[in-house]
């Protein structure tokens, strides 16, 4: 987005007749640690798979960029030249003026009431002077955003609050600074500086933010707030660290103005999932005119297409749900957030704020066995358990882009779960159903799925709800419960979007009954060799794969409880099953599993050993591997999808085009062939891949495995031609880590000498 923006700005000024002050400045961020310089390697590998032009620098290259810099505290930083600055009100000015030119209408100094709906959708607009028929409605009131969803006669959510923001102007310095000086950002100072009329603009982002407007009293329009320079000074104070030369220049004044933040520093984009035709495009998080250009094209094509041109599903609004707008959790997040923007940001970092909101009936249980969080849209999740005696401030504290101190924690669950028997508490799961008096839920659903769903009662499917283009909108597993009563399993983020998906695509005079019952049904998942002894021990019933067939769900009754919803499924691709609990059960079936799993060396495990097992089988999972852009045909599930079933499905047409022209991406699976797992940076996600020295893709999820003793990354190849499991074969591969990289062998299946071709099988058959 900051891309297409500063490529936008360039040309704005003649398009529009407006200056804009856009004046290319290159930008600087320094590095005052080892492990800042490594984040900022990863950030010139990400920018030049988007061919901007940047580079790691020497601190002497900074001082010969900007003569007033102090170098001596840094390790190195990150040139990009290409940086650009504007005027902001100025290309407000500029936008403005060449909307105007193509017959908009701007009305200022117009109070907005409210949105008027009709049957669903966005119908008007009521303002004070009067009201505005419309089809689309954007929100892009800034700080206002929250207050003007609220105030809708159907309300939508938008969840961001506002905080002070200080920066400070100074005079002209003696020589005054020219207008290409590159932008200064010091992160680990909390800072940014940049020319400004000859002499320097200078804010930051402070450790103790002040939150505002909290109880609701905002502003009527945009106005500066008090100076607090009792606020500002630990900045001011870097900021004179950083320049020594400014101690002596005159301050021209401290401006403190509003800004909004959201609970995860990712703006607010979209389509309402409650209102049709409402768009936000709000949150910004100080980066609005960076941003705003890349943001605006994004938001045009969803509304003109239906979809952007881009995977934009981390700024959708849909990634939110009503938990996320209660004032006293966005009050407390933002605290949080506007700090983290400078912040070093390890992988798999967590938010501390707003936690404990949605727990599993089990989480004390757990948590007093050593649990370790991680939250995903608000549920607590366990990512791995601690042994006693094991440190664990210094493990919960330790950040690096190492090798992690919880490695052989996970290494010994997983080994567990391929040995033994390990329970892994997957209650964020999304979970619907959907039934009707007739046939209503299974054509609806037929219609909804690629693959086959009128399968036998008791009968799992897993399948893609994909979209027009083929793309996967959701991946979810169905279980056909009764005739006409279907279960609904997707991954924890889909709870609002694919709520919207299917309300938006069901007929609306059926008889068809659609609830959301993630919150009933505690899910455990018993994984393991040893998982059907601890089963037919609980339910006195065989639960060998003969008479438990793999894919396969069946109500019984565990320990005193019944109605236990069991299927033979693991989303890992080991043996075991997955249980479905009622949640007044939960704690009673969890003590039984425990007790009674003792004999056969069961213990607990978190989603870190999940996503070790589910990536060295080589399965994708939705939101990290799989996107509205990202089709079957593109990732192996061909087996996924029933062309021929008789029905018409979304995406069918689309499919069959891309069966007749190729696929031009390919999801692969790399073996990191040279990498030291205890001496080497560890991938995570979004490295480059190289074939044969060209740069084709990027990784989208990896993890250790303790099967192979190697790093396993996934990812897409891509190739202006059509791709072939030849063409994959052939290549020579290496993924890029923070600039160095690592030869890699390509595979398109998980290793037949790990697992026979029978267990593959199963194993295709097993997860998601």
């Amino acid at each position: 987005m900051a891309d297409y923006s500063n490529k936008l700005y360039q040309q704005l000024e003649a398009e529009s007749g407006v200056p804009t002050g856009y004046k290319r400045t290159g930008s600087i961020l320094l590095a005052q640690t080892q492990d800042r310089l490594i984040s900022l390697r990863r950030m010139v590998s990400r920018l030049r798979m988007k061919s901007i032009p940047c580079e790691i620098i020497t601190p002497r290259r900074v001082g010969e960029l900007h003569p007033l810099i102090n170098i001596h505290d840094l390790v190195g930083a990150m040139y990009v030249p290409e940086d650009a600055v504007v005027s902001t009100a100025d290309i407000a000015l500029a936008l403005v003026t060449a909307a105007r030119s193509k017959g908009v209408q701007v009305h200022e100094h117009t109070a907005v009431n409210h949105v008027l709906v009709d049957r669903g959708h966005v119908s008007g607009v009521d303002t004070d002077r009067g009201q505005i028929e419309c089809e689309y409605f954007v929100n892009c009131a800034g700080q206002w955003a929250y207050e003007l969803g609220l105030s809708n006669e159907e309300p939508v959510s938008i969840p961001l609050h506002a905080c002070e923001h200080f920066y400070l102007l100074t005079r002209p310095l003696r020589t005054p600074l020219p207008d290409n000086t590159p932008t200064v950002v010091d992160p680990d100072g909390r800072i940014y500086i940049r020319s400004w009329q000859g002499g320097i603009l200078s804010g930051g982002f402070e450790k103790n933010p002040k939150p505002i407007f909290t109880e609701g009293r905002n502003q009527l329009e945009i106005q500066n707030l008090q100076e607090d320079w009792d606020h500002f000074e630990p900045l001011l104070t870097a900021l004179l660290r950083r320049m020594p030369s400014l101690e002596a220049l005159e301050i021209l004044r401290l401006v403190n103005c509003p800004e909004s933040f959201t609970p995860d520093m990712r703006c607010v984009m979209g389509e309402s999932p409650t209102l049709l035709r409402y768009f936000t495009l709000a949150g910004m998080n100080s980066q609005g005119c960076s941003l705003g250009g890349g943001a605006g094209k994004f938001l045009a094509e969803w509304m003109v297409y239906g979809y952007p041109q881009d995977n934009v599903w981390p700024l959708d609004i849909k990634r939110f749900g009503a938990l996320q707008s209660s004032r006293t959790f966005l009050r407390h997040r933002v605290m949080e957030v506007m700090p983290l923007i400078y912040d070093l940001k390890v992988p798999r970092w967590d938010f501390q704020t707003g936690r404990q909101l949605r727990t599993s009936p089990l989480y004390d249980r757990l948590d007093a066995q050593g649990a370790r969080w991680m939250e995903k849209h608000g549920f607590e999740r366990a990512k791995y358990f601690v042994p006693p005696g094991k440190d664990l401030l210094a493990l919960d504290q330790s950040k690096t882009f190492y090798k992690p101190d919880w490695f052989d924690i996970v290494g010994s669950e997983v080994k567990c779960c391929k040995e033994a028997v390990c329970v892994i508490d997957m209650s964020s799961f999304t979970k619907f159903e959907i039934s009707s008096p007739g046939d209503q839920a299974l054509n609806t659903l037929q219609y909804l799925l690629s693959n086959d769903v009128d399968v036998p009662v008791g009968h799992i499917v897993h399948t893609g709800m994909l979209n027009e283009r083929g793309g996967y909108e959701n991946d979810c597993s169905v279980v056909r419960l009764q005739k006409r009563s279907f279960f609904i399993i997707s991954p924890t983020d889909q709870q609002v979007h694919c709520w919207s998906w299917l309300k938006q695509h069901l007929p609306s005079d059926s008889d068809l009954f659609l609830e959301d019952v993630t919150w009933k049904y505690t899910a455990l998942n018993l994984i393991g060799p040893r998982a059907m002894d601890v089963l037919s021990e609980l339910s006195y019933a065989p639960m060998t794969p003969d008479h438990f067939p793999s894919l396969f769900c069946k109500e019984m009754s565990v320990g005193y409880a019944n109605g236990i919803r069991v299927m033979s499924m693991t989303h890992t691709g080991e043996p075991g099953f997955t249980l479905y609990i009622p949640i007044e059960y939960a704690l009673h079936v969890y003590n039984e599993i425990i007790s009674v799993g003792q004999k056969y060396g069961i213990r607990n495990a978190g989603y870190y050993a999940l996503r070790s097992l589910r990536i060295e089988k080589f399965f994708a999972f939705w939101g990290q591997d799989l996107d509205a852009f990202t089709t079957p045909l593109e990732c192996g599930r061909e087996f996924r999808v029933k062309l021929d079933k008789g029905h018409d499905f979304i995406g069918r047409d689309a499919l069959l085009r891309q069966r007749e022209e190729g696929i031009f991406k390919r999801f692969t699976m790399f073996i990191l062939e040279d990498h030291d797992t205890d001496l080497d940076l560890w991938p995570w996600w979004g490295e480059p891949i190289y074939r044969n020295g060209e740069h084709v893709g990027k990784t989208t999820s990896s993890a250790y495995s303790y099967t192979l003793g190697k790093h396993v990354c996934l990812g897409f190849i891509h190739s202006p031609n059509p791709i072939t499991p030849e063409f994959i074969n052939r290549g020579e591969y290496d993924i890029e880590i923070a600039g160095q990289r690592f030869q890699a062998k390509a595979k398109l299946y998980p290793f037949s000498t790990l697992f026979t071709q029978r267990r593959r099988k199963e194993d295709l058959e097993l997860g998601y």
